[in-house]
């Protein structure tokens, strides 16, 4: 990722959702050497930050909902929720949750782009985002996965102003010559049951050892590590909940 710090209009925060927060801390504490931030909670009930040292990285929450799916959802900064929302739905897309605030931490909304894939917008306040970007444990890409590929691309410039820089098989998104993220066409090898969704890539120093410990801490497989084009090694693996996420070597960018 060549963001080095939260950026309007770009991938700020990410969290997990999930069925048993305390199983997944323990298990992306003892994966990336996280820790729990006790002390900051933007949010109600069980919503736990996660530090890389002293700089928050992620967070790991209850569902709030039966019906939510156990999975991370990738945050964009943006300067007026209210505003972001309302060209969400003019560019075809949903807003599953009104713009709402948290506290004096910030104001947020979900929304889902035009085939489905989730993703919350975040206007800061108290809290701005992640303190750290690609160093081991960090945010440090992010993947949409779609089924519309032609929307996607009409839709996110739309709402965030993105660039993309066009590839048949890859096109990254990117802001004023940063690339943070890029898209993949799910086909036949995706089955029906798996909707279009973001996908949040966490740095780490050494990708096959990464996934050698997530399997060990009872997690799976979903990529093994790869090589690809500009010196990346990269990853696909789900926790023991069943949240898929990515790892990919820190440093290397896309």
């Amino acid at each position: 990722m060549k963001q080095t710090s939260v950026t309007t209009n770009a991938p700020c925060w990410t969290e997990l959702g999930t069925s048993d927060p305390a199983a997944a801390r323990a298990f992306y504490t003892e994966l990336f050497g996280w820790r729990v931030d006790d002390t900051a909670r933007p949010g109600d009930g069980d919503y736990t930050q996660m530090l890389v040292g002293d700089a928050p990285a992620a967070a790991i929450t209850p569902r709030y909902a039966p019906q939510q799916p156990i999975a991370w959802t990738v945050c964009i900064a943006v300067a007026d929720t209210d505003a972001t929302a309302a060209r969400v739905r003019e560019a075809g897309g949903r807003i599953l949750k009104d713009p709402t605030d948290a506290s004096d931490f910030g104001r947020f909304s979900v929304a889902a782009d035009r085939s489905g894939a989730v993703l919350i917008l975040w206007q800061a306040r108290a809290f701005g985002g992640a303190g750290v970007f690609n160093e081991p444990g960090s945010l440090g890409w992010v993947e949409l996965l779609t089924r519309d590929p032609a929307g996607a691309l009409a839709f996110y410039p739309a709402v965030f102003g993105w660039s993309v820089a066009p590839s048949e098989h890859y096109p990254q998104w990117g802001l004023d010559g940063r690339d943070f993220g890029g898209m993949l066409t799910m086909d036949d090898r995706f089955p029906p049951q798996v909707p279009p969704h973001w996908l949040p890539y966490f740095a780490v120093a050494d990708v096959d050892n990464t996934v050698s410990r997530a399997l060990a801490l009872g997690g799976d497989v979903l990529m093994p590590a790869t090589g690809v084009p500009g010196g990346r090694r990269i990853a696909v693996l789900r926790d023991p909940q069943g949240a898929a996420f990515g790892v990919y070597t820190a440093g290397a960018e896309g």
